[in-house]
């Protein structure tokens, strides 16, 4: 059975990047040639949603020269693919702080987003400039101000309300967090969304990614859920 939603923790790019002897940013580079190879697979198998952490907000702390070419490469990405992605029906969603981000790499986001709008056979949430904290922490000052402009009450706050004011507004929550490199950590990452979710980890560092083990990932959760349904 295929989830209807898969988020995926990119992570291990910088080091793929160094183990081939090459630059952090080459490594990044090849991610990015990954990430697009994913959302086609995505795509091809039936995945609805496909939620991909491309930047967090803690990534900001990395060497000024990388966090300038991370911030490029949406700008590369989307002029690259955008044509595809109409042409596949494929939806772009961001979740993040993206008032934040520097101003081409903001305008080349909404410019994705608004022109993909009205498609629907897979939408792409891009975590971007986001964190699980940062995104809890919004939505409670936003229901705050609500509360005090009278527009809510207190009684009214329960988890349908705050999911109203999340990034992820509207997107369902994944069945399954897929990360790479070898970390077994949720890094601030869907904090609020992960409550119920599978997690699956590999070694494999993202730029080595692949259908195969997408597949394996969604193969080995299902035979888990099984497992647990049996034991209950």
């Amino acid at each position: 059975m295929i989830p209807h939603h898969i988020a995926i923790m990119m992570d291990g790019n910088g080091r793929w990047g160094k183990r081939k002897g090459l630059t952090r940013s080459q490594g990044h580079y090849a991610g990015s040639k990954t990430m697009e190879k994913i959302i086609m697979d995505s795509l091809d198998i039936g995945v609805k949603v496909l939620t991909l952490y491309a930047f967090s907000s803690e990534n900001w702390k990395r060497p000024e020269k990388e966090v300038h070419y991370l911030m490029e490469l949406p700008v590369k990405f989307f002029k690259e693919k955008l044509p595809k992605f109409m042409e596949n029906n494929i939806r772009v969603h961001v979740s993040g702080d993206i008032d934040n981000l520097p101003m081409r790499t903001k305008l080349a986001v909404q410019s994705s987003v608004n022109e993909t709008k009205n498609n629907d056979a897979l939408i792409v949430n891009f975590a971007l400039n986001y964190g699980g904290r940062n995104e809890i922490l919004f939505a409670v000052k936003e229901i705050i101000e609500g509360i005090k402009e009278e527009k809510l009450s207190i009684s009214s706050i329960n988890e349908e309300l705050i999911e109203n004011y999340l990034y992820t507004k509207g997107l369902p929550d994944p069945e399954i967090i897929i990360r790479t490199g070898g970390e077994k950590r949720l890094s601030n990452f869907l904090l609020w969304q992960s409550s119920k979710s599978e997690l699956w980890f590999t070694d494999t560092y993202f730029p080595d990614f692949n259908k195969a083990l997408l597949l394996q990932a969604i193969r080995e959760v299902h035979k888990r859920k099984k497992r647990s349904n049996t034991d209950m």
